[in-house]
């Protein structure tokens, strides 16, 4: 009997072990709990068939501190894309708030310049500010263009007009090197990484593309995991806010969620520091083929989708035959998260 009885224990002191795995793999250090709630995952079925179809590695979704829905590979390490903007974003927002950036200072005044075809001296006006804004009136060749055309040089003054400028976002990365004395990667995990716990972050976790005859400025790329991601959006969500420590602070967060630019792309789609800011005041982070961070943060709403587009040859197949995830994608997730857990008031 008493050997049945040390079987039994070491059964579940095993069995604790491996749940206790399980839980710190999916949600690790600081992420809420999941949520026992199996009818709300029936009723998101059907999204969740929709975004695997359009290519969805991962998807996560959590409300008030609790997590609704996980699927997929949350520990894949893929591309963001263009959501490293925004991680650039709240950086910025941390080094300003360490005395180590001045928006207000323009290239000129930073010695920023390119070399095989210089800026002009009313480029040179542009602040920091115009740049985070995406207003900088620099169209300028850079790294990865976007394929648009982009307006004519000196077409428009410093804050003057909104361009979706790669050649801003990309001198964003380099000045703030420069001005910090850390790399993007040195940066993003000492002052958000850490704090957060995030698990899979590594000293490749930003690479960088260069192409010094389009600019001297290197495309930087951030390469995160679902649940990484998951991590950074809900420290957004929740205000600059982690276990009780600021790690962005609140005021750059209104500050980069004020629209500064307003019907950009679509009817009541503004654009803030490095952030879409969507109608019903939704606030988003996307990158190509579907690394989207979908924040409402009236309902404290999150929804993160995250896809593999590969890289190197594999990245140039998925850019010509890869499904991808929309807006609508989201749109519709959200709209059933919200009916399930908001029903109608008879």
């Amino acid at each position: 009997m008493k050997r049945w009885t040390i079987v039994a224990a070491v059964l579940l002191a095993l069995a604790g072990a491996i749940y206790l795995q399980h839980t710190d793999l999916i949600h690790g250090r600081g992420l809420p709990p999941t949520a026992n709630d199996v009818s709300l995952r029936a009723l998101l079925v059907d999204r969740r068939a929709e975004l695997e179809t359009a290519g969805a590695t991962s998807v996560i979704v959590i409300r008030d501190s609790e997590l609704i829905a996980e699927w997929g590979e949350t520990t894949r390490v893929t591309s963001l894309h263009s959501v490293r903007k925004s991680i650039v974003g709240m950086l910025y927002g941390i080094a300003e708030a360490k005395g180590l950036i001045d928006l207000t200072a323009t290239l000129a005044w930073l010695g920023i310049d390119e070399v095989h075809l210089p800026l002009t001296e009313t480029e040179r006006g542009a602040t920091l500010h115009d740049l985070l804004a995406s207003r900088s009136g620099i169209y300028h060749p850079s790294v990865n263009d976007d394929g648009e055309a982009a307006p004519a040089r000196a077409s428009h003054a410093p804050g003057e007009a909104f361009y979706y400028n790669n050649w801003s976002f990309n001198a964003l990365g380099g000045i703030f090197e420069q001005l910090t004395g850390l790399t993007l990667n040195e940066a993003f995990r000492e002052w958000i990484a850490r704090p957060t716990g995030m698990q899979d972050v590594s000293a490749t976790t930003v690479r960088y593309e260069h192409a010094p005859r389009s600019s001297i400025f290197p495309a930087y790329r951030f390469w995160l995991s679902g649940r990484d991601t998951a991590r950074f959006g809900w420290l957004v969500l929740n205000e600059g806010m982690w276990n009780g420590r600021e790690v962005i602070p609140r005021s750059w967060l209104r500050r980069s969620f004020t629209a500064y630019s307003e019907g950009v792309r679509g009817e009541g789609v503004g654009y803030g520091y490095l952030w879409w800011l969507m109608p019903d005041g939704v606030v988003m982070a996307t990158g190509a083929g579907g690394q989207k961070i979908w924040l409402d943060p009236a309902r404290k709403l999150m929804l993160v989708t995250r896809v593999d587009t590969g890289d190197g040859f594999s990245r140039g197949i998925w850019w010509n035959f890869g499904a991808r995830i929309h807006n609508g994608h989201l749109r519709a997730l959200h709209a059933a998260v919200i009916s399930a857990l908001e029903p109608p008031r008879n």
